[in-house]
């Protein structure tokens, strides 16, 4: 199964913004709830939001929440985060996966917040 791809990450100050997207292929991306996972550094890996494969069902870990947008276009097999006034915690490398443990991750996007 080939892994997706994740971009859009970058480095910004705090109260900044980045759009981050999931291009995946290899499997039913369209059948599949999705998830994005980050790992900061020297932290555990940790899910930050989730959507349902047909969207109606979007979770967000409580620190994000407010700040972060989900969203997928199944047409194109993207999933995107929306990362809105971000935090120096923020900090870390961001996956997309198909289960909140990280599965099937790609190499991930950095995101680094810092003044």
């Amino acid at each position: 199964q080939a892994r997706p791809v994740e971009s859009g990450g970058g480095s910004v100050q705090p109260g900044g913004s980045l759009n981050l997207s999931c291009a995946a292929s290899g499997f039913t991306f369209g059948a599949k709830d999705m998830w994005w996972v980050r790992q900061a550094p020297g932290k555990v890996l940790e899910w930050v939001a989730s959507i349902s494969s047909m969207s109606n069902v979007i979770w967000y870990r409580d620190s994000v929440r407010g700040r972060f947008i989900v969203s997928r276009d199944n047409a194109k097999n993207i999933m995107y985060l929306q990362l809105n006034s971000l935090k120096l915690e923020d900090t870390a490398i961001y996956y997309c996966a198909t289960n909140k443990y990280g599965s099937g991750r790609g190499q991930g996007t950095q995101v680094t917040v810092s003044s």
